[in-house]
């Protein structure tokens, strides 16, 4: 056989790799969105999806009125809406992943046969958080509509930073899927009484990365823990690209950015370089912690247990 009939044979093997992959995802993707709307009619799963992240950015909008006495500046409006909408994706691809394995292992009892499908499980995985993140997608652009029509978020089209915008929700999105990922890793070495951990770490993580208040009001500890989180950058990043030279959740006098940096803000470049930074760093801990999990529960036999107590 000559060589290159091996080089094209070695091709055509890789590509049905892909082919194979893509179609593993794209079916894991499909159970994933079955999953989580086959128990009601599309109407009522649509208004479901939105009224949980509209409910809550209303309910924190309120608040700031009433703590501000009904004259709460515009640009704090945008603030806590902004980052009230950009939780639901933290919520679909954190939680999501991890209550994936639970659903599979405890209430369907599928993990087992899953994990020794053709496809790895962590192209399943992705696939079935894909399926949650479009319904956060979902979710978060109507919070922002109504947030700019009803709630007098000040929205300039011609002055969003469209750049920033994009890098920051791709790189943002690896984050959150990246943190997903590490969860879903841990819980798969936790009993079913894990039912409770996805949401409670995603709501730890909502006090600590800026989502609805700077993080110049925490602990020094905690802003540095919060610096070291993709989340973090990921929310400064898409607020300066929607909200151009918005409030920072980052600096700000008193914060431990401006004390280090002397600066009053992160500009755009600061903001992508440390979210590719901190994003690089959670996808390498995501992959050893996944592959650790991985083969810590197919030596323990984990895969094929049912661990309710």
């Amino acid at each position: 056989m000559s060589v290159g009939t091996v080089a094209d044979a070695a091709q055509r093997t890789r590509r049905q790799g892909l082919a194979d992959s893509w179609r593993g995802f794209r079916t894991a993707a499909r159970l994933g969105w079955q999953t989580e709307a086959n128990w009601t009619d599309p109407v009522l799963f649509g208004i479901y999806s939105v009224a949980k992240p509209v409910g809550a950015a209303l309910i924190l909008v309120f608040m700031v009125d009433i703590i501000a006495a009904g004259n709460a500046d515009p640009a704090l409006r945008a603030f806590v809406v902004t980052g009230s909408a950009l939780w639901s994706f933290v919520i679909a691809g954190i939680a999501g992943l991890a209550t994936s394995i639970l659903d599979d292992r405890e209430r369907y009892r599928t993990l087992k046969y899953l994990y020794v499908s053709p496809n790895s499980l962590l192209l399943l995985l992705l696939g079935r958080g894909m399926a949650r993140v479009s319904i956060g997608a979902f979710g978060a652009v109507i919070t922002l509509i109504i947030g700019v029509l009803f709630l007098g978020v000040p929205f300039d089209l011609a002055r969003v930073d469209w750049g920033l915008t994009l890098i920051a929700m791709t790189l943002g999105l690896l984050g959150v899927l990246s943190l997903g990922l590490v969860l879903a890793a841990i819980t798969v070495q936790l009993r079913q009484d894990a039912w409770n951990y996805p949401e409670a770490v995603a709501g730890a993580l909502f006090l600590i990365v800026g989502a609805v208040f700077p993080l110049l009001v925490l602990p020094a500890l905690v802003q540095w823990l919060g610096l070291a989180m993709p989340l973090t950058w990921w929310l400064e990043g898409v607020r300066q690209g929607l909200f151009p030279g918005s409030l920072s959740s980052i600096g700000g006098q008193g914060a431990v950015y401006t004390e280090l940096t002397g600066s009053a803000a992160p500009g755009s470049a600061e903001i992508v370089l440390m979210l590719a930074v901190t994003t690089a760093a959670m996808l390498a801990l995501a992959a050893v912690t996944f592959r650790w999990s991985e083969h810590s529960a197919r030596e323990k036999g984990v895969f094929d247990m049912i661990t309710g107590s």
